[in-house]
């Protein structure tokens, strides 16, 4: 039997159920090999040349299929059909060879699929080809590109700017955008503007509304009533004027649908219609393709196959009538800047099967088909039909006119399933419907309204707007833009609030950094063009030694270049750059950069000797004043710095503002006691809104709750680096909210030590996946969730899941697999005398 490799034993499931018993399908969990995280791993002084290594966890998978193929030495690799599973592929081949499963005699061939159907794999056996050398060299490129960055230029960030984590070729440009729309926000200032709206009514009695489109004689402009005065004198001189219907103009309009989905706009999508984030898109899109939902789902072309363009046509017919299928089909030409391998759009692979016929049991997958399957049949749908009215107003003397405008859905064509969503919603008067109007009558009055506006700031990125703008930039590629935005924000250059992305101080200063010493290399056309040269390498019509060589020329130029920098020169520069951020104008009109505690020193970016920086007085160390870069609450709270709030005793109770945030304090320091005791305030605590009563709350903990009624032991409530908690012995659980620290009771305590316990080691933890009796040996085996990940569990043996194996997708046999081979390894283990 020939063995098949794929990617996931989920795909692995569903393809050898349509291969059958003359076939071996194994998986190989992914990538089998990878570059070590250690400096050396590329060198560039020898072609590049680049050291592999198989990882732990794919040690057994590579032993698994060496092992098959003494069975049967054929080898077809059946990995993703774009750059990854072309690279997954060869790293398979290259792994086998050393380890001399593949002999010289092997036939080693590579099919790819766009689907896993039975149609389309059974088509994919029998037009094998060889491994795609230039597609593998695309890959070696852009991970040798990849390390190369940041194995230099992060060791930079963290030596001349402390509390700097690392830097990334495409997440550096990424951040790059984030933080420079923030800039943008924070640099715009609202212009006041007004318009006027009147509600007439017709002969007939029926309303509608209209805007001040004309006044003086002179059509409007958006600011040309400035202020709540010309606002007024527009009222009037409408009301003193009367209106009648100068034209009726309805024109007819068709409004076709969208394309099918490629890899940017379902992650668009997905995040407008249902707040997913691009990782939870993709996570979802993969188990429908390995499910055999859906095809691939990494791609950049809205291409459709013609036997895909004629069963959605006749799904449509079927479902809908021939009314809403046009006379020919549509087809959709890629216009995406640098289109990828030649992929299909993603689709559903049955056109007549929509989501309440697969009966998903997951939530985020049957949302997701829902989306795809929608938006595929609706692209080869008829176009809506619409009838667009305007109504012009105007006064006898000519001076004031005013307009309406409204729509009627004749046709409601690809609506009738389906409309693309938007990034900002924006009211379109053109939506809305009017009543019967006649040219030449009157328009009478019912009331005037002026309006006041006010000009916004550009958005925040939400990910479906970040993704969508680096694909109008030509950066990243659809298998790099869920990783890109997850890896900024794991890093903490980036928070996301309400699904925007708000860029974090540290982020600010590593995109200051590299824009001022590394501008080229975090730039916009650069990283493009080196994507478009990527690309051509893919193609087969550039040499990839070509393009690392001169990148690795002048980047390690730019790094040379830095040695010499002082850390104070960088912060000088930083300081510059951010000032409008780190030093906004204070309402009194003084300079925002003098010091608020003495008066005399001025403020600038300082570094600690324990990472990351501050603001600090140039007058230190006798003025020992500092503030974190970005006030709490969005707040200044560095003018509340000392701020008494009362006496405790002989103690005064005072507010501090350091380094790391604001806190209370009680007493003063002196040769006894140089720290007086001192308490954080809490994420979401005001600085203004600190009094007496809160300052001692916070001083008191942690609290005494009472004796624990198992053992007498004292329970205490406090605040640490991980939130509020609740504390028995060594034993600590979190507390919802910080308020309840200072109300939490004996019973409440005791329940949330519990669960804890419960949840914790040495008890019996419930499955998330009960598998069944061990169809040899008998006993429970079951998929439980540990500390250190999932594991299967059966009598005493518990074996680690494989890295990238879905708990949902383990079944019986592959568990008894697992659990043999932990049994093994176990049995094999030699005592220590």
């Amino acid at each position: 039997m020939p063995v098949v490799v794929v990617e996931s034993p989920a795909k692995a499931k569903t393809i050898n159920k349509y291969l059958g018993s003359d076939y071996t399908v194994l998986a190989s969990y992914g990538h089998v090999r990878d570059l070590p995280p250690k400096d050396g791993s590329v060198d560039p002084e020898h072609d590049f040349e680049m050291l592999w290594e198989v990882g732990t966890d794919s040690r057994k998978h590579v032993k698994a299929i060496a092992d098959a193929l003494k069975d049967d030495n054929a080898l077809i690799l059946a990995t993703d059909p774009d750059r990854e599973g072309e690279a997954i592929s060869w790293h398979l081949e290259e792994a086998l060879k050393k380890r001399r499963a593949i002999k010289k005699d092997t036939p080693v061939s590579r099919v790819v699929f766009n689907a896993i159907t039975k149609s389309a794999v059974t088509e994919a056996m029998k037009n094998p080809r060889a491994i795609d050398e230039p597609l593998v060299h695309a890959y070696l490129a852009r991970r040798a590109l990849d390390y190369l960055v940041g194995f230099n230029l992060s060791p930079v960030l963290w030596r001349k700017l402390p509390g700097a984590k690392s830097a990334g070729r495409v997440q550096s440009v990424c951040l790059r955008l984030i933080v420079e729309r923030e800039m943008e926000i924070e640099a715009f200032r609202p212009r006041e503007y007004w318009s006027v709206k009147a509600v007439l009514s017709t002969p007939r009695g029926q309303t509608y509304e209209a805007r001040l489109t004309l006044l003086g004689g002179d059509k409007l402009d958006k600011y040309d009533i400035a202020n709540e005065t010309a606002a007024e004198l527009a009222v009037q001189a409408i009301n003193s004027r009367d209106l009648s219907v100068a034209s009726v103009e309805a024109k007819p309009s068709n409004r076709n649908p969208a394309p099918p989905f490629m890899t940017s706009t379902l992650q668009q999508e997905a995040s407008r219609k249902f707040g997913f984030g691009a990782r939870q898109t993709m996570q979802a899109a993969q188990r429908l393709y390995e499910a055999g939902h859906i095809t691939y789902m990494r791609t950049d072309g809205i291409d459709m196959a013609p036997e895909a363009v004629m069963a959605a046509r006749d799904a449509i017919k079927d479902r809908y009538g021939a009314d809403y299928v046009p006379k020919s089909p549509r087809m959709y030409k890629n216009k995406a800047k640098n289109a990828q391998e030649a992929h299909e759009c993603i689709r559903p692979t049955d056109m007549t099967r929509d989501a309440g016929k697969l009966k998903l049991t997951d939530d985020d997958q049957r949302k997701l088909y829902d989306l795809v399957w929608k938006r595929t049949l609706a692209s080869q749908m008829e176009a809506a039909r619409l009838e667009r009215t305007t109504v012009d107003v105007i006064s006898a003397d000519g001076q004031v006119g005013l307009r309406a405008t409204g729509q009627v859905v004749l046709f409601d064509g690809f609506l009738k399933i389906y409309e693309e969503g938007r990034d900002d919603v924006v009211v379109d008067e053109d939506d809305k419907r009017l009543p019967q109007i006649a040219q030449g009558e009157p328009a009478q009055k019912q009331s005037i309204t002026p309006e006041q506006h006010f000009t916004q700031p550009p958005p925040r990125y939400t990910e479906a707007t970040l993704v969508k703008r680096m694909e109008e930039l030509g950066i990243g590629r659809p298998s790099t833009y869920a990783s890109i935005v997850t890896t900024i924000q794991d890093r903490g250059y980036v928070t996301k609030d309400k699904n925007r992305l708000i860029p974090e101080d540290k982020g600010r200063l590593v995109t200051a950094f590299l824009s001022n010493y590394f501008r080229k290399y975090v730039g916009y056309e650069f990283t493009a063009n080196l994507e478009d040269e990527l690309d051509d390498v893919s193609a087969g019509e550039r040499e990839y030694l070509d393009v690392l060589g001169r990148f690795w020329k002048d980047f390690s130029a730019a790094i040379a270049e830095t040695a010499d920098l002082r850390i104070t020169e960088v912060l000088e520069k930083i300081d510059e750059v951010l000032a409008p951020h780190l030093y906004p104008p204070r309402e009194d009109g003084t300079d925002p950069r003098i010091c608020p505690k003495c008066g005399a020193g001025r403020l600038n970016l300082k570094t600690a000797r324990s990472g990351g920086a501050f603001i600090g007085c140039s007058n230190y160390p006798e003025c020992r004043y500092t503030r974190p870069l970005s006030a709490p609450n969005g707040e200044d709270a560095s003018e509340l710095d000392g701020k008494v709030l009362g006496h405790d005793g002989d103690d005064e109770i005072t507010l501090r503002v350091g380094r790391f945030g604001p806190y209370v304090q009680r007493g003063e320091p002196t040769e006894e006691a140089p720290k007086p005791p001192r308490a954080s305030l809490p994420k979401g605590w005001a600085p203004e809104e600190i009094d007496l009563e809160k300052a001692l709350m916070l001083l008191s903990l942690p609290r005494e709750v009472g004796t624990h009624p198992d053992d007498g032991e004292m329970i205490e409530a406090g605040i640490g680096r991980y939130g509020p908690y609740v504390k028995h012995g060594k034993k600590y659980a979190n507390l919802a909210d910080v308020d309840e620290v200072f109300t939490v009771g004996m019973n409440r305590a005791v329940e949330v030590l519990a669960q804890k316990k419960t949840r914790g080691r040495g008890t019996t933890a419930k499955p998330i996946k009960e598998l069944g009796e061990h169809p040899e040996k008998g006993g429970a085996v079951n998929v439980m969730d540990g500390r250190y990940g999932p594991y299967v569990k059966w009598d005493k043996v518990n074996a680690t899941l494989p890295k990238g194996v879905d708990p949902a997708d383990v079944t019986m046999e592959m568990a008894v697999g697992i659990i043999a081979e932990k049994a093994a390894k176990k049995g094999g283990r030699k005592k220590k005398s």
